[in-house]
């Protein structure tokens, strides 16, 4: 078997598990949670700071990281 069909085995293998794993990580939701409220901030004019973080943390539950 040559590498690259190894290597593609191995990522069949695995895609799912990296999928959990970064879905658990406190850094991932961090990270979403603050490009969240970024967008928000730059495409969505909303003042009051509560209404915002609310508006970003309901995008963020919308997001799905999937395999293909």
């Amino acid at each position: 078997m040559n590498q690259h069909k190894a290597l593609q085995l191995l990522t069949q293998g695995f895609k799912e598990d990296l999928v959990d794993n970064i879905y658990s990580s406190e850094k991932f939701t961090e990270l979403m949670m603050d490009l969240s409220i970024k967008f928000v901030e730059d495409n969505i004019p909303i003042i009051d700071e509560d209404i915002k973080y609310d508006l970003a943390l309901m995008l963020m539950e919308k997001l799905k990281l999937s395999t293909y």
